[in-house]
């Protein structure tokens, strides 16, 4: 398949099997990065330590026991997020392969699903990130060393080799993990079992690999760039009211135009990344 195939297939499926939006949206907000925020506002408050607990001055004071309840409440849903992640992406795995049998998947059954296997992804995932972690230690140490000895142009010196190994490198891992989740998903292996026929399978097929890449990308993209046209007017449309309707009205009015508009745009962007390996890894094991 070439890259435009690969990518009209899977927005076929991304626009079409509504049901899977759900998990899409969960695989969506999780992997489509972390916004840079800025500094905190200054607002001349201060931090004060008294018999009544820690308080935050002023214009919101939080005793101890508020902040505590805060930070537990955060941490709550960190969790639930990272479990509906993968529970999501199982269940997209799940539901493509379907789809392309001519089969649905519910709701309920992609739920079912993704949890029988968010635990191996997890682990898969654990696995990748720490040879990642490890990957880039030692690419980078020999760096810093040269730079700590010989100055800039040591560091330039090591840099460069570093570059031309690591960015493939770090790469080939990328495609293995992808695939690596659609092993154990689809034929029920334990990570590390999935992991080794991973790497089995991608020997000879890394130029397959680099188009599954593109093709992510360039959908993400596309998907992404129609979001903005469609949301930006209405955006725009409802600051234009904030003079007439005042600002709770507009917000209100945003929560019920904005937020279904959002939600579904993140839901199609987490199914067609998903699609994209899913087609990539079952054509390959198909031909």
């Amino acid at each position: 398949m070439t890259v435009l195939e690969i990518i009209g297939e899977a927005l076929y499926y991304a626009r079409t099997y509504r049901s899977l939006w759900l998990f899409g949206f969960f695989v969506g907000i999780a992997s489509g990065g972390s916004s840079g925020g800025g500094g905190g506002g200054r607002n001349g408050g201060g931090v004060s330590i008294g018999a009544g607990g820690i308080s935050v001055s002023g214009p919101l004071d939080f005793s101890a026991t508020q902040i505590g309840l805060m930070v537990s409440v955060i941490i709550i849903v960190g969790a639930i997020l990272f479990v509906l992640r993968f529970v999501g992406e199982g269940a997209l795995i799940e539901g493509i392969v379907r789809a392309r049998r001519g089969g649905t998947m519910t709701t309920g059954e992609g739920f079912r699903a993704g949890w029988s296997h968010w635990g191996v992804l997890v682990r898969i995932a654990v696995l990748y990130f720490v040879a990642t972690i490890g990957s880039v230690a030692l690419l980078v140490v020999p760096c810093v060393i040269a730079m700590q000895t010989l100055g800039p142009f040591g560091a330039i010196l090591i840099g460069i080799p570093a570059l031309v190994i690591g960015v493939p490198w770090l790469v080939t891992l990328y495609l293995a993990q992808a695939f690596a989740w659609r092993i154990a998903v689809l034929e029920n292996r334990h990570a590390l079992d999935a992991i080794d026929k991973a790497r089995l399978f991608l020997h000879g097929r890394l130029i397959h690999g680099l188009k599954l890449l593109v093709a992510s990308f360039v959908g993400t993209l596309a998907i992404v760039l129609v979001g903005v046209v469609v949301v930006a007017p209405v955006a725009l449309v409802l600051v234009a009211l904030i003079p007439v309707l005042r600002v709770f009205p507009v917000i209100v009015l945003a929560c019920v135009v904005l937020l279904p508009l959002l939600y579904a745009f993140a839901a199609i962007v987490g199914t067609f990344r998903s699609s994209v390996w899913t087609i990539g890894y079952v054509t390959q094991v198909e031909s």
